[in-house]
């Protein structure tokens, strides 16, 4: 089996998150994105969340990319600064061999050393329960449905919202280490 390693993305990565993204942009419903974004669009997102200590990482089989996921603040307003929203994405050939699983445990101990208290996970209810089952397996609850909130390839798709609690996972007297976020002017 090719060693399989989860690591921080990397400048270098970008053209591959673009590539892997931009399939599930143009091919499927399982993001609201119409159009792929491009690797400066990436390499912003990347300084954003590193910025704020949250993840962005990549899984690597046999050296080759093979897959992302990050955690992005939940909402912008202040108040949300410690829960997150997360995002996992493979390469369409890599799927449903436990990439996904490696990658979204990573995302989360990230999150938690972070300071990240609650992580929500938006999935798009593309027909397939495979996403809903991989974060069911990391704890996530259910917590609520979105009907018809998106419009794409010529239909309306619901969006699941499904969450999981990390404060039994941090330590009772360390402080959060997510910066504080300023006020709206």
């Amino acid at each position: 089996m090719p060693t399989r390693l989860v690591r921080s993305v990397e400048p270098e990565d970008l053209d591959e998150v673009v590539r892997i993204y931009a399939h599930y942009v143009t091919e499927s419903v399982a993001t609201f994105d119409e159009s792929p974004p491009t690797a400066g669009d990436w390499r912003q997102k990347a300084q954003t969340l590193r910025a704020a200590g949250l993840p962005f990482l990549v899984v690597e089989v046999g050296g080759e990319l093979a897959g992302f996921g990050y955690a992005s603040q939940w909402r912008p307003k202040p108040a949300y600064r410690h829960s997150a929203e997360n995002t996992i994405y493979l390469a369409p050939d890599r799927t449903g061999v436990g990439l996904g699983s490696l990658l979204l445990g990573a995302v989360l101990d990230g999150c938690v050393a972070a300071g990240v208290r609650q992580v929500i996970a938006v999935i798009a209810d593309t027909g397939s329960d495979a996403s809903a089952a991989l974060h069911r397996r990391h704890g996530f609850t259910e917590v609520g449905r979105l009907r018809s909130v998106g419009f794409k390839h010529g239909r309306w798709i619901d969006t699941m919202l499904f969450q999981r609690d990390l404060t039994t996972e941090m330590t009772p007297t360390a402080p959060p280490k997510l910066p504080p976020t300023a006020p709206p002017s």
